[in-house]
C-alpha cells in the first residue's frame, strides 16, 4: 500500500462518515424532531447523525494536517501493520461488547449492561490495562444513571433480576 493511500484514507473515510451524517440529519428531518424533554421520532436520527458528521468533519481535519513524515514514522515504529496479519482482538471484544449488552439488558438491566459493554469494549485496546476498563465503566455506568434515568427519566430499569 503506498504512503499516499495511507496518508487519504483518514480523510476519505471521514468524509464518508460526515455525509453519512449528514444523510442521517436528512432523513431524520422528514420526522417531527420534538425537543430534548419531549423527543420526536426523528431526534435520534438528526442527534446521532449530527454526532457522526461532527466526528468525521474531525477525523477528515485530522487527516489534512497530518504530514506525510509523521506516516512514514508510524510505519517505521511498527504500528502500521502494513505486512502483518491484522489484529482483531479490538472488533472482537467490540462484538462481544455488544452482545454482553443485549444479554445483561435483558436479563440484568442498564447498569450491568453498561458496565459490560465499556469494561469488554475498553478491553479491546491493549493500552488498557484491566483496572483501567473497569474504573472507565463504574465512570459510564454513573454518566449513564444520571442522564438516562435522572434526567431523560427513560424507562429501563437500572437492576432488573430475570427476563
Amino acid at each position: 500500500m503506498s504512503q499516499a493511500h495511507r496518508f487519504k484514507k483518514d480523510y476519505y473515510g471521514g468524509g464518508l462518515m460526515a455525509l453519512t451524517g449528514l444523510a442521517a440529519v436528512l432523513a431524520g428531518l422528514q420526522y417531527h424532531t420534538g425537543t430534548l424533554s419531549h423527543m420526536g421520532p426523528g431526534f435520534f436520527p438528526v442527534a446521532v447523525g449530527a454526532l457522526l458528521a461532527f466526528v468525521g468533519v474531525l477525523i477528515a481535519m485530522s487527516a489534512r494536517n497530518q504530514s506525510a513524515p509523521s506516516v512514514q514514522a508510524e510505519q517505521a515504529s511498527g504500528h502500521g501493520h502494513s505486512h502483518a496479519a491484522p489484529d482483531l482482538r479490538g472488533t472482537v471484544c467490540i462484538v462481544l461488547g455488544a452482545l454482553s449488552f443485549l444479554l445483561f439488558g435483558v436479563y440484568g438491566g442498564m447498569i450491568p449492561a453498561t458496565f459490560a459493554i465499556v469494561f469488554i469494549s475498553a478491553l479491546g485496546d491493549r493500552s488498557n490495562s484491566i483496572k483501567q476498563a473497569a474504573g472507565l465503566a463504574v465512570a459510564m455506568c454513573v454518566i449513564a444513571a444520571v442522564v438516562f434515568s435522572w434526567l431523560l427519566q427513560i424507562q429501563l430499569p437500572l437492576f432488573t433480576w430475570g427476563g
